[in-house]
């Protein structure tokens, strides 16, 4: 079975589907992987990296393509791309469904399986396999770093010959995986942290990290939707929670927005009158902005600098600005999806009836499911 890697040509993404670690594990249980040139270079593992575990390397796109069994990208490959695939391949990649109609059906006409990492179910057995959890620990982490650079004061207290200066205070807006690190860091940088989120099993959460649970009065026992993330709220709820959140965000420092709702707008939880009640030099970091930002001055890959001197920032795949780690931990992923679907006798199976990989399955056998 031949695993191909390809280069990631989207603007911005310098991560790598598989690091060498993983590569090594493939070629030790029989698998012929190719990787085309540089595929690794900007997440910091040159060509030599995988020559040394027993990788091949091909020279351009095409080349890697031939004979592949099984391609693998990050980022949704491109309309050119889509069109080299073998027929029979199985594609492996981020594939937001709601984004790749098009690409979707010229995968259906090439007859490629392609499953999407974004689709792994929220089961036990595929944690493992959960690249949105991965990813999301790198966003919550660089959030917060992003956020303290542009503050225009320290996140810790300190004393010093000049004085003590008190501590920044910074407010998170979702408790998942990427508030939970956005926690982490805060406090390691020596803020005080509280946090906030719809589901109620996440309290004892945000407490275990040193943060305080703000307006609890706001939450609900149904909050909770499908695979343990929030469901979306009812008009009604969402006044409720907004009024609740806006006595606390107007003495923050730094407000972290990590709050969503899979395949659906991000929920507006920070209204324009919130913004205009905080301190001049406060900083929002909004990570839902790419799907719409939970602050409603939010604009996706911009900053924005409000009359009153609140800066709103709205990053994108913060998880490729550190693409070391994240292709690690991104690698990871997938090679577990691999070992998942790879026989005792190195045979690739996708099952329909499988709990991970029909979830993930997008196009199959010339359909679009």
């Amino acid at each position: 079975m031949r695993i191909t890697v390809l280069k990631e040509r989207a603007a911005g993404e310098h991560r790598v589907a598989l690091v060498p670690e993983s590569v090594s594990k493939l070629v030790k249980a029989g698998a012929e992987v190719m990787v085309e040139r540089g595929a690794g270079q900007a997440a910091g593992f040159p060509d030599a990296s995988y020559q040394a575990v027993g990788a091949a390397l091909a020279g351009a796109a095409d080349e890697a393509l031939s004979g592949a069994d099984v391609v693998l990208k990050v980022q949704p490959p491109t309309p050119d791309e889509a069109g080299r695939l073998p027929s029979g391949a199985v594609l492996i990649s981020l594939l937001p469904a709601s984004s790749n109609g098009d690409l979707l059906l010229q995968l259906a006409s090439r007859n490629v399986t392609a499953l999407g990492l974004e689709r792994v179910p929220r089961i036990t057995r595929a944690q493992s396999m959960d690249v949105l959890s991965s990813q999301a620990t790198v966003a919550g982490y660089k959030a917060v770093l992003l956020g303290a650079s542009t503050l225009p004061r320290l996140l810790p207290m300190m004393t010093t010959a000049a004085g003590s200066l008190t501590p920044g205070k910074a407010f998170v807006l979702g408790a998942g995986v990427a508030g939970l690190q956005a926690i982490a860091t805060a406090r390691r940088l020596g803020a005080v942290v509280s946090a906030f989120d719809v589901r109620p099993a996440v309290k004892e959460q945000v407490q275990s990290l040193g943060a305080s649970f703000v307006a609890a009065n706001a939450i609900g026992a149904g909050a909770e939707g499908q695979g343990g993330y929030a469901r979306a709220q009812t008009e009604d709820e969402q006044a409720r929670t907004q009024a609740a959140l806006a006595g606390h965000i107007k003495d923050m420092d730094l407000v972290i927005a990590t709050a969503a709702i899979p395949g659906k707008r991000a929920p507006v939880l920070i209204t324009e009158a919130m913004v205009a009640s905080m301190k001049p030099g406060s900083v929002i970091v909004d990570l839902a902005a790419e799907t719409g930002g939970n602050c409603v001055l939010t604009r996706a890959g911009e900053t924005v600098v409000t009359a009153n001197g609140v800066t709103i920032l709205g990053p994108v795949n913060l998880p490729a600005t550190m693409p070391l780690h994240a292709s690690q931990m991104l690698s990871r992923n997938v090679l577990t999806l691999l070992q998942h679907l790879l026989t005792k006798e190195g045979q690739l199976v996708v099952s329909m009836d499988d709990e991970i990989t029909g979830a993930m399955c997008l196009v199959h056998a010339g359909q679009v499911r």
